[in-house]
């Protein structure tokens, strides 16, 4: 398995793993008409944007086959106040390949990236049904507060959790 720093020609690879990710992650979450309407080509359009980003980094999992089959994405929200900090904005790793240390070593090279930035403190948000949360939680990560927010239709609880020492996960 390959972790590496994602290109613009990764989107494409990107945006596949996005939405496989949702449609199985959120489908006993959010609404399934919603999912269905999910689209490879717009999510490679906000991927080519957030690659681009000069504040945003995402690197990638690749298999033996040079397949994407994970992902993760982080840089500092905007809405993010808080000195030295930044925001894991999203992670997701293929249904059938979850659950084989990917995650960890995606967040060990998106902390890294952030320990070199000076972040000392880092913001996950992840709905309160994704049992993703558990993830964060194994890794240190501690609930900081929960929000009632509407999504595609949906009410959902955001869980915001919080690693106040990222030292730990670097290990």
């Amino acid at each position: 398995m390959l972790i590496r720093q994602a290109s613009v020609a990764d989107a494409e690879g990107i945006a596949i793993v996005h939405v496989d990710c949702w449609r199985t992650t959120y489908k006993e979450i959010m609404p399934s008409d919603f999912l269905d309407n999910l689209s490879y080509e717009k999510r490679k359009d906000i991927w080519i944007k957030n690659i681009n980003r000069d504040s945003n980094y995402v690197y990638v999992a690749e298999n033996n086959e040079g397949k994407i089959v994970g992902f993760i994405d982080g840089g500092k929200r905007d809405t993010n106040q808080v000195e030295n900090s930044g925001d894991l904005t999203a992670i997701y790793i293929l249904e059938n390949f979850q659950r084989m240390g990917i995650g960890k070593k995606l967040i060990k090279e998106l902390f890294l990236k952030f320990e070199a930035l000076g972040f000392k403190t880092i913001f996950v948000e992840v709905l309160e049904d994704n049992k993703s949360r558990f993830f964060y939680e194994a890794f240190g990560a501690e609930l900081l507060k929960t929000e009632k927010i509407k999504m595609a239709g949906a009410e959902l609880n955001l869980l915001v959790y919080v690693w106040k020492d990222i030292s730990q996960v670097l290990l």
